[in-house]
């Protein structure tokens, strides 16, 4: 079983905004495309845009595959 699919793009951001994102991700344990995942989330959850019916989104590794060849 995979996770879901990620849809991924190119992002430009200034210099002090990455730094900004570095500095609150590693205080929330994440990456900083986890964190701007996370940030996307809220915004669009207070303005209360509601996202299709998906998986909730998972923290750490993704389970390893068994295979029985």
């Amino acid at each position: 079983m995979s996770g879901p699919i990620k849809k991924s793009f190119p992002l430009r951001l200034d210099p002090a905004l990455y730094a900004a994102l570095e500095r609150v991700a590693a205080g929330d344990f994440r990456s900083v495309n986890a964190q701007v995942e996370v940030l996307l989330r809220e915004a669009l959850a207070r303005r209360g845009i509601k996202l299709a019916a998906a998986d909730p989104p998972r923290r750490g590794r993704p389970p390893k595959e068994h295979t029985d060849d």
